[in-house]
């Protein structure tokens, strides 16, 4: 499977993007270029500073929607550690 048949089924999509650093980015996946994905209406979310689990975070997304503090984003590639639709987050 090429890199654009990858990353596809993702386009126009709510994604949770899971970087090598304490942030996760959950928003709408518009596009891609070899260095950078791009997303819109985005909750770049520091756990860090999070009062709950990841996964408890994520599943409240899920349930009330994404809490877009960012417009856009593009996110380095070199980051990115896992991609999913939000709609795969098990509860």
């Amino acid at each position: 499977m090429t890199e654009p048949e990858f990353l596809e089924p993702y386009r126009g999509n709510v994604v949770v993007l899971e970087l090598g650093e304490p942030y996760l980015v959950i928003g709408t996946l518009v596009g891609w270029s070899t260095q950078h994905l791009s997303l819109v209406e985005v909750d770049l979310h520091d756990r860090r500073e999070a009062n709950s689990t990841k996964d408890v975070y994520l599943i409240e997304t899920k349930r009330y929607g994404v809490r877009a503090n960012r417009d856009r984003v593009d996110i380095p590639r070199r980051t990115l550690v896992a991609i999913c639709h939000l709609a795969d987050i098990k509860e």
